[in-house]
């Protein structure tokens, strides 16, 4: 840690131990945490603890969970570090705690559904051939053949598509790009959309009726109104197609670590997180592969 956070955890040290009365083993639990805080603020943003914002410490918290850190630990360090920034308001060092609204991870991460492909066929086959139509259809049949977070979808520019080399070009989390093979169908369509498409000289590829980039939101919103016609009961978010993308590739024979680079991930803990494979697929896998097994035991 720089000097200014070196003083600061010091004073901070004192005020858990002697004034809040904390046993050696809670400072130095609490002293951990904020040096491990401290070293990725240092090495992400290269700032001291006065000029800390909020996006930095989730960013730190999503740091931990892709890291694997049970919720547990991911709460007592979030508690930590809203405790570090309370005493910065104490001292008058900060004017607002930056660590005030950030919440902490919930006692229970459930996983999305995961569609089958004849129900995002069903939702792709909601959109008409109209200028907007295409460009839904495109949008959301990129989304899930390429295993696109939905800022990655609203970000592609024209000169992503690399189309005669069969891939597009995303840029990721931490402004990190990665290569990943875009399907002939999603090809087809985006090269339909591109024909209809009016913006001028916008570089992004997916605009609105104004000619601008789509927001977040109203992907999510086109979506959801798809999944409604469709006749899909579930809730159906942007997420929810890209964890369809990647259970797909595993049960597609792909492995985990081709998986991670496609959907970005810089931890496999996260890729073995979000790419679960159901239960039938596993039964399958086992009749099949399982030198035990009924079927396995027919063949010799």
């Amino acid at each position: 840690m720089e000097k200014s956070w070196e003083n600061i955890a010091k004073k901070y040290k004192n005020h858990i131990g002697l004034e809040k009365r904390l046993s050696e083993n809670s400072v130095m639990a609490y002293m951990r945490d904020l040096a491990q805080f401290a070293g990725y603020i240092e090495a992400e943003y290269r700032v001291g603890p006065r000029w800390v914002t909020r996006p930095m410490i989730e960013s730190f918290l999503a740091s931990l969970y892709d890291l694997g850190v049970e919720r547990t630990t991911q709460a007592r360090v979030l508690s930590g570090i809203k405790s570090f920034f309370n005493f910065l308001l104490l001292e008058e060092m900060v004017e607002s705690s930056p660590a005030e609204f950030v919440e902490g991870p919930k006692s229970t991460r459930k996983l999305p559904e995961v569609l089958t492909i004849d129900e995002i066929d069903r939702i792709l086959n909601t959109f008409d051939q109209s200028d907007l139509g295409l460009r839904n259809a495109a949008m959301i049949e990129t989304m899930y053949s390429c295993g696109l977070r939905v800022s990655e979808l609203v970000d592609l520019r024209l000169n992503d598509l690399f189309f005669d080399d069969g891939f597009v070009r995303i840029t990721g989390k931490g402004d990190k790009q990665r290569l990943v093979p875009v399907s002939e169908t999603a090809v087809e369509r985006i090269r339909k959309y591109l024909k209809v498409r009016s913006g001028g000289n916008e570089e992004i590829v997916f605009l609105n009726s104004r000619g601008r980039g789509l927001t977040r939101v109203m992907v999510f919103l086109v979506l959801k109104d798809a999944a409604r016609k469709a006749g899909l009961t579930t809730v159906v978010s942007p997420h929810t197609l890209r964890h369809s993308f990647a259970t797909h590739l595993l049960e597609g024979g792909a492995s985990i670590r081709q998986v991670q680079e496609m959907l970005g991930h810089e931890s496999i803990l996260t890729t073995e997180i979000y790419t679960h494979l159901n239960t039938e697929h596993l039964r399958q896998t086992i009749d099949n592969f399982h030198p035990l097994s009924d079927k396995k035991k027919g063949d010799r």
